[in-house]
């Protein structure tokens, strides 16, 4: 079949306004999704510059708002989507916060506020999409985990165990959606450019980037290719993996 013509695809971006995920919106777009990207409304000088970095896209990429960690404001989201561009075909569950602090030191507010976006905004997005996908025979989710669910990282107990947890998730879902055309996967990103790892200082970063094979960090491209890739029509075979990209900075078979 040729991409002319591969029916529209629905595509959802939670974190949609962030840097890898509006390269996910760029790249799902050019691909010839109809992308929804979600993400709190509250940003609203983010919210503005996205509108205008992905202008040129026209109506193919197009902001929702969304909390992820309410279960309410995402029931919401997807029945508001569907009223306005149809089902959702793919989900792609990008967003995600830190609230770093040594175990010892972790207030319960720090551990419970991340769990609440990072792992229960999962839950909350593909409950609510997974029933349609299954019914419909077809469905994409990509959840974007990390590197350091797979390493663990010093003052990241909470981040590092909910990463984890979205692959533990990913692979549970896509042993009950294999048979319905639902494929689930999992994206472990590195250290990529991005405004999180640039507020790291400036030695910590060096340090990073020296302990990376391939000698630089991820561009949101890198993540976001990998992330097409798996919401392909034709990556049907695919699913319960997780794809690391992290320019050999860990590696395993």
């Amino acid at each position: 079949m040729s991409r002319s013509a591969l029916p529209t695809r629905v595509a959802l971006v939670t974190g949609g306004i962030g840097g890898i995920g509006t390269e996910i919106c760029r790249q799902l777009a050019r691909a010839g999704r109809q992308v929804i990207a979600l993400d709190l409304a509250s940003r609203e000088e983010r919210v503005a510059a996205f509108r205008d970095e992905v202008a040129g896209f026209g109506g193919a990429i197009v902001f929702e708002p969304i909390d992820v960690s309410d279960f309410d404001s995402c029931r919401q989201a997807v029945e508001r989507i569907g009223q306005r561009h149809g089902s959702v075909d793919i989900l792609i569950n990008a967003a995600g916060i830190t609230r770093d602090a040594s175990l010892r030191k972790m207030t319960p507010q720090q551990w419970h506020e991340l769990m609440r976006v990072n792992l229960d905004g999962v839950f909350n997005m593909c409950r609510h999409v997974v029933e349609g996908m299954t019914a419909r025979g077809f469905g994409r989710i990509v959840n974007i985990s990390s590197v350091n669910g797979q390493t663990g990282q010093f003052g990241q107990t909470n981040y590092s165990a909910a990463k984890a947890g979205v692959h533990g998730f990913s692979m549970a879902l896509a042993r009950e959606t294999a048979r319905k055309g639902v494929t689930v996967n999992t994206v472990s990103p590195g250290y990529c450019d991005t405004p999180m790892v640039a507020a790291v200082p400036v030695d910590i970063r060096a340090q990073i980037i020296a302990g990376i094979p391939v000698g630089r960090l991820g561009a949101p491209a890198d993540i976001a290719r990998a992330v097409a890739f798996l919401a392909a029509d034709d990556a049907g075979y695919i699913t319960g993996a997780n794809l690391p990209v992290n320019g050999g900075y860990f590696m395993s078979f």
